[in-house]
């Protein structure tokens, strides 16, 4: 599941790996030792401490290593997958899923995913990308289509304002324009009027 924080500018978030995980294993060791305890069975201490040790530091690895290579975080500018942050300027387009019904693969599903990893990580679904150079890269989430639907919302987003720009730069140039016209139709009759009477002094 996605994690979204409200008002901090992140659009959608995977964490990877969660630090909670780390507390299973001694979890499962303080179960064992209470029921040991309580059967009035031999307890075993050192066993049970030992084994929560060495569960606690190798999930502590894995967790370390998830959040850094397997974690999401998109923005309104950045899309970051893993270890590799790709700027949603360089994104044309987010492409449909691919048809389940189809024989044919997408020329997206054998392109680069994101990330330093060698493909998509596993339990992750790829997104296909269009970048404006035209060629194509995967992201890739747990929910995938979560992510497909902030990413598409964040481009249209991002299209509207430059959209918005361009027309109130062209409105600027045409009331530029139209002030200059104004100037020159304003100086015109004056102009003419001079003439007029200079002429009609000659005549």
């Amino acid at each position: 599941m996605s994690d979204v924080a409200d008002g901090s500018g992140i659009l959608f978030a995977e964490p990877g790996a969660r630090w909670r995980a780390v507390s299973y294993g001694p979890g499962l060791c303080l179960i064992i030792l209470f029921i040991e305890v309580v059967t009035a069975s031999a307890v075993h201490w050192f066993a049970l401490i030992f084994c929560a040790a060495l569960i606690v530091g190798f999930v502590v690895l894995q967790v370390i290593a998830g959040r850094r290579h397997v974690s999401v975080e998109l923005t309104d500018g950045l899309l970051r997958e893993g270890t590799e942050t790709l700027p949603l300027s360089a994104v044309a387009a987010v492409l449909p899923e691919r048809d389940e019904d189809s024989w044919d693969e997408e020329d997206w599903e054998s392109a680069r995913a994101l990330g330093e990893l060698s493909g998509v990580p596993r339990r992750r679904s790829g997104i296909g990308l269009r970048l404006v150079d035209g060629s194509f890269v995967q992201a890739w989430a747990k929910d995938h289509r979560g992510l497909r639907a902030a990413l598409t919302e964040a481009l249209d987003r991002r299209r509207g304002t430059a959209g918005i720009d361009a027309t109130e730069g062209i409105a600027e140039s045409v009331d530029g324009a139209d002030s200059v016209d104004g100037a020159d139709g304003a100086e015109d009759p004056g102009g003419t009027d001079d003439r007029h009477s200079e002429n009609g002094a000659d005549r």
